[in-house]
């Protein structure tokens, strides 16, 4: 992409939307340049043009933000304003509606819910998404691409439609997909992703399972065998559902996943060659710090936009622990559409990021 670039966000409410929020109006190559936001106002704020972006989030409160409001979502309010980059931090049924119309407005699109991400109608189907098998839709899903820089960064670079990874998905994907491809591990076996995640992963609006009361002081997990990033999953790592167990849980911390995954080799293996087998893998990623010496916490990639992996091989050299750790608003979500929007517009990847 070329020439000035206005972004806009619809979804600045949640929590997502809150980060993608400061990451783009921080971001050196947009200085001067703030998003537009956009999305549903009531008539009283219409009529003083829209809700201060400080009232939605008083912790964005600054100069960057003076006289920025949430404005009443329209297409002629994008086109009036120059937009060309439309970030959806949407439910999916709304991505699903609005995306075919973004791409028809010539809009580039980058999409933080689940409605693109998925290639095939098996996966999808969890979703029961109104509009499957329609000619439009398949059309959109063909042009999308999935917005993981570490697996397809050449893709991302040429897109219009990138569909942003699930936050569970891209802990486990970014730590076994190298091992797949290296052809070491045994599928016989199984793999286990055992995966836990801060309440935020839920989204800002409240439930009965994630309000204090019900999640403090405790662990659960839920999803068994029917999660959604299960579909993800298979498709990015490329095995099928009888080869891997996932189950997440919900942690009682605000942010943060944690990941760890169990697997076992077809051969003996060294700590060396697995090491080797990650670095080589993640050579030129930025955004995916590794460690050798001990393995990644919580505490070390929350409020930043690494994903963290670390490992321990067992004495016999046939089995491995490993443990991916990221911030589930950030690497899950708003840092990975801009680290998309990055490589979409031919910039550094890690700008604006680290």
């Amino acid at each position: 992409m070329t020439g000035t670039l206005q972004s806009a966000v619809v979804g600045v409410t949640g929590y997502a939307g809150a980060e993608l929020a400061r990451l783009l109006l921080y971001h050196p190559r947009l200085k001067g340049t703030p998003p537009v936001f956009a999305g549903r106002v009531d008539i009283k704020d219409e009529g003083r043009g829209g809700v201060p972006l400080e009232e939605i989030h008083p912790q964005l409160a600054s100069s960057h933000t003076s006289g920025i409001k949430l404005e009443p979502f329209s297409w002629e309010l994008l086109a009036r304003r120059g937009v060309n980059v439309l970030f959806l931090a949407t439910p999916h049924d709304q991505s699903r509606e609005w995306v075919p119309q973004a791409l028809a407005r010539g809009l580039s699109v980058i999409d933080l819910s689940g409605a693109w991400r998925l290639t095939h109608a098996a996966n999808r189907a969890i979703y029961n998404f109104q509009d499957e098998g329609s000619a439009q839709a398949e059309s959109t899903q063909d042009q999308a691409v999935y917005g993981m820089p570490e697996l397809h960064r050449a893709q991302i670079a040429n897109a219009r439609l990138i569909a942003n990874p699930g936050c569970y998905a891209t802990s486990i994907i970014l730590a076994l997909r190298p091992l797949i491809c290296a052809g070491i591990v045994d599928l016989h076996h199984g793999v286990v992703a055992d995966s836990k995640s801060g309440v935020s992963g839920a989204g800002k609006a409240p439930t009965a399972k994630t309000h204090f009361m019900y999640a403090a002081d405790s662990l659960s997990a839920y999803g068994l065998f029917s999660h959604r990033h299960t579909g993800e999953l298979l498709e990015q790592i490329g095995i099928d559902g009888s080869q891997i167990i996932f189950t997440p849980h919900l942690l009682p911390i605000p942010r943060g996943i944690l990941s760890t995954i169990y697997v076992h080799f077809q051969e003996m293996q060294t700590a060396q060659s697995i090491s080797r087998i990650y670095h080589d893998f993640f050579a030129g990623s930025p955004m995916v710090r590794l460690y050798d010496k001990t393995l990644p916490q919580i505490q070390y990639s929350v409020r930043t936009c690494y994903a963290d992996i670390g490992f321990q091989l067992a004495a016999d050299g046939r089995r491995a622990v490993i443990v991916s750790c990221l911030d589930n608003l950030l690497k899950g979500a708003s840092s990975q559409a801009v680290q998309n929007l990055n490589l979409m517009q031919g910039w550094n990847e890690s700008e604006g990021l680290e």
